[in-house]
């Protein structure tokens, strides 16, 4: 099996998915003017954080102008400073905001992953551009020994992470289990998962996501890892 750093460079390789390759590059090549003259990533984001963390975050897609932008998960969108800034409080990261790649960003028993890897059109991948992903998220699944809590940022990171967990052998339940904000299922006698809305504006803004609201999700993350390593 790949260690982790090789895996993040096959990824950031990949050319699996025309349709995405085509939209991240055109994107760079024509960014709004509060962009222009910034060096694009422009390829597919690897996971941030730690394969020995006992939380692992899977969320969507990078941002056309976010992680695709600036090559890290959550990162240079306001998705991102939502996120931050709720994982900071709860203990999870060493500061509020994260900015660019070299800004000293850490997180504290967690990483953070996405069921796409490229930036899609109107934040939408297609199924088989989520299935040709699929195996990289399994892959950093199984690099995380310690693993306690998966949690799924919306319905899709949560559906992608059910079924790299079920892949993996850690459920033998035969149908995805329904999602929602606060959903909680018992994988198996170690590993639960989480769900929680995703923190896009279109949930921020319009207060169907709260601080509050995710807050206690990240809450209820380090309370399951503390019971579940006892």
């Amino acid at each position: 099996m790949l260690a982790l750093e090789e895996l993040q460079q096959e990824i950031i390789a990949c050319r699996r998915c025309p349709r995405l390759v085509a939209w991240r590059e055109e994107v760079a090549q024509n960014p709004p003017r509060r962009y222009i003259g910034e060096d694009y990533w422009a390829r597919p984001v690897p996971a941030f954080g730690d394969v020995s963390a006992r939380l692992m975050i899977v969320g969507l897609a990078p941002g056309a102008h976010g992680s695709n932008r600036t090559g890290r998960m959550f990162t240079g969108d306001n998705s991102g400073v939502f996120l931050w800034a709720s994982l900071f409080r709860t203990g999870f990261a060493n500061q509020p905001q994260s900015l660019h790649r070299g800004d000293g960003l850490e997180l504290r028993d967690a990483l953070i992953s996405a069921a796409a890897r490229c930036a899609p059109p109107d934040n939408k991948p297609l199924p088989q551009e989520l299935a040709n992903c699929r195996p990289y998220l399994l892959h950093e699944l199984q690099l995380m020994p310690q693993l306690r809590v998966l949690l799924g940022l919306g319905k899709i990171g949560f559906d992608a992470a059910f079924d790299v967990a079920r892949a993996a052998g850690l459920s033998d339940l035969k149908s995805r289990p329904r999602f929602s904000h606060g959903a909680k299922v018992k994988l198996n006698p170690q590993v639960s998962l989480l769900g929680t809305y995703h923190p896009s504006q279109q949930n921020t803004f319009t207060g169907r996501l709260t601080e509050p609201m995710l807050d206690a999700v990240f809450v209820q993350a380090r309370e399951l890892i503390q019971v579940e390593t006892k």
